[in-house]
């Protein structure tokens, strides 16, 4: 017996797991934009690299959402999430910043989960590859 059907849960697991991602994504632009070119800066990554990760969070999150190149955005959000944990949270002597690790780690075990098992039947990966599949 499913608690929850596995349509709606894939879909609104989707949207959960990037939810971050959009909202970050979106803060960075207009005022937040120089605040993060100077925290990326006072950790040793330059500030110009600023405009990938916007459209990646926001790209990124925006493909996953819809179900579009799902397996691939899923992997380029992992590795994003792992690179942004071990330059921004491994001071492990800080609690906070420890959590903040694990944290990034936990999101990327979902992404990693999305791109092994893809975006579901509610999305467009899966009317692509039916549409091929009917040919």
């Amino acid at each position: 017996m499913h608690i929850l059907p596995r349509n709606i849960a894939d879909l609104v697991g989707r949207i959960l797991i990037t939810a971050m991602f959009v909202v970050s994504g979106i803060g960075k632009l207009g005022a937040g934009y120089a605040a993060t070119q100077g925290y990326m800066a006072s950790q040793g990554v330059p500030g110009a690299l600023l405009p990938l990760v916007i459209a990646l969070e926001i790209g990124g999150a925006a493909l996953i959402i819809a179900g579009l190149w799902t397996r691939i955005s899923a992997l380029a959000l992992a590795a994003f999430t792992v690179l942004a944990a071990l330059l921004f949270h491994a001071n492990f002597a800080d609690q906070v910043q420890q959590i903040m690790f694990l944290k990034n780690l936990t999101i990327a075990g979902g992404f990693l989960l999305l791109a092994a098992n893809g975006a579901g039947a509610w999305s467009v990966d899966a009317r692509c590859t039916r549409g091929r599949k009917e040919d």
